[in-house]
């Protein structure tokens, strides 16, 4: 019997009823091995409307016991990573030291969480003039959403919804439809954890659900992270709406090697940064800039080292790269590298056509590595988001500042260099949110803000850190006077306030 994955509304699992399912398969076996109900709009409208029932007391609740919850719900993931590792391997195909890292990253956002009451310390200032006081604080929006992506079905939830709730917030997850179920089991542990019923919930869905989150409102705020498009889309939706967003969306990262580099150390990090979670990462590097003399030897080392990399089903321990998410992905990802050649690459490895015995039915694909890739290749200019990485030449470290700086998108980018003059200019000179010097995947822990710039991020604000602390709250400003006993009423004075 097939499983279905339900929502979560105001503490309880909640059978869908649109009638409406999407299938979630097995991406080493291509099988259909879940349902996942797909919410109307009236279902949207009751996990929000939990959301604004539980607000009114949550938002007012003491950040001891916020804290003291989120405390538990950490203990408890930490006891359930291997449970919640496992339902991400199942349904996006990951290996399983992939989905355990997965759950480790998101823990440091609910590490942040937990000490929320140092980030939400307002200042005062007294006597700004006569027994006059100013205090800044910061306050809870309300109902606050966010809209996940499949390649990471527990940590990109947990970049939103601790620091979301830890400030006061309530929260509408919408995850992805095709991997859902990491979700309900992090739902689960929130309500083991004492969570107030409404102030976490889960819909599943489609386009549906989305335009009825980015519509409605109740919804004060919207976090997003997937393909540009999207995010624009999102932006300019809620925005008009009235909504707070942060939008991030896609990206193409560039390596820059230096004619100094370790180029072992380069190798390395080019095949685990760009084949890493079969490529399934907006950080992923998928385009390696070699200067001077140096390609020939880069792209030696690091197609002797792709070669070696097994691949299988995300449940073998002896795994490194599994499946792609869907058959129609797969495809998509071939088709950029079967038609490399035409548009003037070099193909090195060519990963299309690759499948695992006993598993022929599953969503594979090989390594591939193309070199002196031109610019005006479709394998260069779009996001991929797949297990293929190009490699381009230029022949100085200016051109290839100006080849990085000329891709519409800036969500990260690397240098490999012996040379800390040249890494200076670099981080300082290169237009990406998100910078690496000798680090490939240059993804901050929780504490700095992860966020792109250009066509990878959409509003004003990154997502977790100080950032994320921001975006959940506003600030309110209180200007107060407290007359002394002493003095006597002094009459109505029509002129403008004075500070002296």
């Amino acid at each position: 019997m097939t499983k279905i994955v339900n929502h979560w509304i105001g503490g309880k699992t909640v059978e869908g009823a649109s009638g409406n399912f999407g299938p979630v398969t097995d991406p080493a076996t291509g099988a259909v091995t879940t349902n996942v109900a797909f919410a109307s709009v009236e279902e949207v409208d009751a996990a929000v409307a939990a959301a604004k029932d539980a607000y009114a007391t949550w938002g007012t609740s003491s950040l001891a016991k916020r804290t003291t919850i989120l405390f538990r719900f950490r203990a408890l993931l930490e006891a359930n990573r291997d449970a919640i590792a496992e339902l991400i391997t199942a349904e996006h195909g990951k290996v399983h030291s992939d989905a355990l890292g997965e759950v480790a990253r998101g823990l440091e956002i609910v590490d942040l969480a937990c000490g929320i009451t140092v980030q939400l310390k307002g200042e005062l200032s007294t006597e700004v003039a006569s027994r006059v006081d100013v205090a800044s604080i910061r306050q809870p929006l309300g109902v606050v959403a966010g809209i996940t992506p499949f390649n990471f079905p527990a940590m990109v939830p947990m970049w939103m919804f601790p620091i979301a709730i830890a400030t006061g917030n309530t929260f509408v997850l919408k995850p992805s439809e095709k991997d859902p179920s990491a979700s309900l089991k992090i739902a689960e542990l929130l309500a083991e954890a004492g969570l107030p019923d409404g102030v976490f919930n889960v819909v599943h869905g489609d386009k549906v659900a989305v335009d009825r989150l980015l519509e409605h409102p109740d919804v004060k705020a919207v976090s997003f992270v997937g393909s540009t498009p999207i995010a624009r889309y999102i932006h300019t939706t809620a925005s008009a709406n009235g909504k707070r967003v942060q939008a991030l969306g896609g990206a193409k990262n560039h390596m820059l090697v230096l004619p100094d580099a370790d180029l072992d150390a380069a190798a390395d990090a080019a095949v685990s940064a760009a084949y890493g979670s079969a490529g399934e990462r907006c950080m992923a590097i998928s385009a390696v800039v070699a200067v001077g003399s140096i390609g020939d030897e880069l792209v030696e080392k690091i197609r002797e080292r792709a070669e070696k990399i097994k691949i299988g089903p995300g449940n073998d321990p002896t795994s490194e790269m599994g499946p792609l998410i869907t058959a129609v992905h797969r495809d998509k990802v071939a088709s950029y590298v079967t038609g490399a050649a035409a548009e003037g690459s070099e193909v090195v490895l060519d990963g299309t056509g690759y499948t695992v015995e006993g598993f022929e039915d599953g969503h594979w694909i090989g390594i591939s590595l193309l070199d002196k890739v031109p610019t005006t290749a479709k394998a260069y200019t779009d996001e991929i988001f797949g297990p293929v990485l190009c490699v381009l030449r230029v022949d100085t470290y200016d051109e290839g500042v100006a080849l990085i700086n000329s891709s519409p998108f800036g969500n990260g980018t690397a240098i490999f260099t012996r040379d800390g003059g040249a890494a200076r200019r670099f981080q300082l000179e290169i237009e990406a949110g998100m910078v690496g010097v000798n680090v490939p995947i240059p993804v901050p822990v929780g504490y700095h803000s992860f966020g792109g710039w250009k066509d990878s991020l959409f509003g004003d604000h990154h997502i977790y850190g100080n950032d994320g602390t921001h975006f959940y709250t506003r600030g309110k400003v209180v200007t107060t006077r407290w007359p002394d006993p002493a003095d006597a009423p002094t009459g109505v004075d029509l002129g403008f306030p004075r500070n002296h």
